[in-house]
Order: structure tokens, then C-alpha cells, then sequence
């Protein structure tokens, strides 16, 4: 398996369309990144769920998934299933993100993601974070969407057991869901293990990278 590394990553920026997206996508790496880096800043951005239990809940939930870092959470309140219908207000709050970090890395929806608010904000990220690393994480959903990702976070089985755990407790609000399940969590995370020859794995997209193999 070909690896490369991303240097020292100090600031990271996690955005999603809805609460729980962010957690579910890339909850694994998040930890990962978080335990070996204390003191890590996380800027985290949700689009939707603003003034709700659903709000509560990410708060919550992202505080357990980036233990030891400096969390910074703005929830806003569009409504889910309508990003598309209010572009404006979702490319402002972006562009508000941007204006106060410059991250070293952005995890962000797949820009091929099934679900239109998850792919309306995918699209909308590199037109703010131009010069950054961005990967698309993926979430398992009833619309079949899973590909075939380019980019592997390995994840150690305490990792992945930890975030199937953290999912389950902190959004009883989703738990009535036919899909949001231990075995749907962890199968998709064991998949993604075969594929880079490791146990378990979160998956991600990378539309584009620059190299610097002589630095």
C-alpha cells in the first residue's frame, strides 16, 4: 500500500451539511488526529440544526470525538434537505470559516455524495479553501452511493470500536434510522480496512493533491 504523510498537522477544519455527518464520515480520524496531537484546533462548521437538540447532541458528540483539542463549533440553522435553496447563506458561512483559519487540512463531504445538502457543501469548500488539503469523507446512506475511494485513515480497533460507541451514544436522535447501526458503522469501517491492509479503515475522497516528493 502506497502511503504518503501530510506533515505536522496542527489546524484542522470539519464541516457538514447536518449534525452527526462530520462524526459519521471522519469520527475515526478525528480521534485519531486528537489523541496524538493535544492542543489540536478543530474549527467545525454544521450547516443545519441550529437551536435544536440536534445541536446539543453535535456538541456534545464532537467534544468526545476530538478529546484534548481546541474545538471550535458553529452550528447554523438552514434547513435540512434545502441547501441547494439556500446557496447564499451556505456559501457565506463557509467563507466566514475560511476568514478565521487557515487549516492544514479540511475534512468535507465526497462532491459525489448522493444527498444533495451533502453534495451541495462539498462543492462549495474549494471555492473557499483554494490551497488546502481537502478529503471527502463518506457516508453510508439507503441511496447507495459508495465508490471507490482514493485515500485510506487506518484506524486501530480501539479507534474504530470508540466511534461506533460515540455515534450511539451521543445521537439517540438517530438511532429509529434503519441504517444507523453498529453493524453498518463498523462494516463499512472493516471494508475500508481490507482495501488498505489494515483491520478497519474511514475512506475518503481526494479530487486534487500536490506532491512534493523532492522536498
Amino acid at each position: 500500500m502506497i502511503r504518503l504523510g501530510a506533515g505536522r498537522l496542527d489546524r484542522i477544519v470539519a464541516v457538514g451539511a447536518h449534525c452527526d455527518d462530520i462524526a459519521i464520515g471522519a469520527g475515526g480520524t478525528l480521534l485519531t488526529l486528537c489523541l496524538a496531537r493535544p492542543g489540536i484546533r478543530v474549527d467545525a462548521l454544521v450547516l443545519s440544526g441550529g437551536g435544536s437538540e440536534r445541536e446539543q447532541e453535535e456538541a456534545a458528540a464532537l467534544a468526545a470525538f476530538c478529546p484534548g483539542a481546541d474545538l471550535r463549533l458553529t452550528v447554523h440553522k438552514l434547513p435540512d434537505g434545502r441547501l441547494p435553496a439556500h446557496w447564499e447563506e451556505a456559501k457565506a458561512a463557509v467563507e466566514e470559516l475560511r476568514e478565521r483559519t487557515d487549516p492544514d487540512l479540511v475534512l468535507a463531504p465526497r462532491t459525489d455524495d448522493a444527498h444533495q445538502d451533502h453534495r451541495g457543501l462539498a462543492r462549495l469548500i474549494p471555492t473557499a479553501f483554494r490551497d488546502h488539503l481537502v478529503l471527502g469523507y463518506e457516508i453510508v446512506k439507503w441511496d447507495g452511493d459508495l465508490g471507490r475511494p482514493a485515500a485510506y485513515q487506518p484506524l486501530s480497533p480501539e479507534i474504530a470500536e470508540r466511534k461506533v460507541r460515540l455515534l450511539q451514544e451521543h445521537y439517540p436522535s438517530q438511532r429509529h434510522r434503519p441504517w444507523y447501526d453498529r453493524e453498518a458503522f463498523l462494516g463499512l469501517a472493516r471494508i475500508r480496512g481490507i482495501e488498505c491492509h489494515a483491520r478497519y479503515a474511514e475512506a475518503f475522497a481526494v479530487t486534487k493533491l500536490t506532491l512534493n516528493l523532492g522536498g
